[in-house]
């Protein structure tokens, strides 16, 4: 992720025309030498093996954290206690108290602040919000989406940070955060839930050979009932064989639906209940330049973005949100949001009852 954050800056100074250019300034790493090498990897000025130095840093502006999440939080508050503008990877903290926190230091400061849900700014997520803003597809009835990967699904795949409960680990954390956004994004606030969270493998060994007891989530499976009335599930599962980034909903109205996977980032399926039944179907609609930023990577349709083209298109929202210009940033409050739905699911698993959203 401190690849992808580094390219992301330095692609959306040549992509956009933004109210100031990013400097990549200072990279922090866990040592002086691993963060000399990042440095000189990304195009870093200069490095350190501490974070501290960079959030201290009068030079520095802006602080993006792409640490594992048990650093988030201490990274974040330090920065904004700094005065600094923060960008933090999902989810935003490893507690659901120190998101809270976090809400309030932001808004406590008056700091820019951002998380990395990346894939909200696919021209074709956008364009998705259009639609059912519009009404285009009535009434919103039911949401139905799933964050698929298999990076876990090897038994013998080791014990990593990953697993360990302090740092916010386990499927619904880590990848489960993508598809409760994805789901309030375009559905809207989510009222209660009713939650279970499964550990398929609950055992592990680490890089040492000793096994360790699991204590995190393979897989979160939910049903949802939104503010609106409509109801929804929504599941994750990092152990899903197969799936490298099953990311996809279908969201339906009274008037049409929506379906999209980022397995095909450039693609979105719409149908509209409308005209002779016998000619009702889906219809595919491939990216192209009327869709919000993708003209800015290229003139012709059909040309695919990619992953790191969604980044860039975040970093462009988050530095108009410093300059205080128009933007469709997500913020820690939404980051907070999120979390407030995964902490509701995990109530509701160990109490074995629906949970309200706080």
């Amino acid at each position: 992720m401190g690849r992808a954050h580094a390219q992301a800056f330095r692609a959306a100074a040549f992509t956009f025309d933004l109210p100031a250019e990013p400097e990549l300034d200072c990279i922090a790493d866990i040592d002086e030498q691993r963060a000399a090498q990042a440095a000189l990897s990304l195009g870093f000025r200069r490095s350190t093996g501490d974070w501290r130095k960079v959030v201290t840093d009068p030079a520095i502006d802006l602080v993006a954290i792409a640490t594992p999440n048990i650093l988030h939080a201490p990274i974040a508050l330090a920065a904004m206690e700094a005065g600094k503008a923060v960008y933090c990877e999902k989810p935003l903290a490893a507690r659901f108290e120190d998101s809270e926190q976090m809400m309030r230091a932001a808004t406590a400061r008056g700091v820019a602040n951002g998380v990395g849900f990346t894939y909200l700014h696919n021209p074709m997520i956008q364009f998705a919000r259009e639609l059912v803003a519009s009404g285009e597809i009535g009434e919103i009835t039911g949401f139905r989406g799933v964050h698929a990967e298999d990076f876990m699904a090897d038994p013998e795949a080791p014990f990593n940070w990953r697993c360990e409960p302090e740092n916010a680990g386990g499927a619904l954390a880590d990848i489960g955060s993508h598809i409760v956004s994805l789901a309030l994004h375009l559905a809207g606030g989510i009222e209660s839930v009713s939650g279970a969270l499964s550990t398929i493998h609950t055992h592990r060994r680490g890089r040492d050979g000793v096994e360790r007891l699991v204590n995190v989530d393979d897989q979160m499976d939910a049903v949802v009932r939104f503010k609106n009335g409509a109801t929804g599930v929504l599941a994750a599962s990092w152990i899903a064989s197969g799936r490298k980034m099953g990311l996809a909903f279908e969201l339906t109205g009274t008037r049409g639906a929506i379906s999209f996977t980022q397995e095909r980032l450039n693609e979105l399926q719409l149908f509209r209940a409308h005209g002779p039944s016998h000619s009702r179907g889906f219809v595919r609609i491939e990216a192209g330049v009327s869709h919000g930023d993708y003209a800015a990577f290229c003139p012709a349709s059909g040309h695919q973005l990619g992953y790191n083209d969604l980044k860039t298109i975040e970093v462009k929202e988050m530095i108009h949100a410093i300059h205080g210009l128009p933007s469709l940033n997500k913020d820690f409050r939404f980051g907070l949001d999120v979390e407030r739905v995964a902490e509701a699911i995990r109530t509701s698993h160990h109490s074995q009852t629906w949970a309200n959203v706080a």
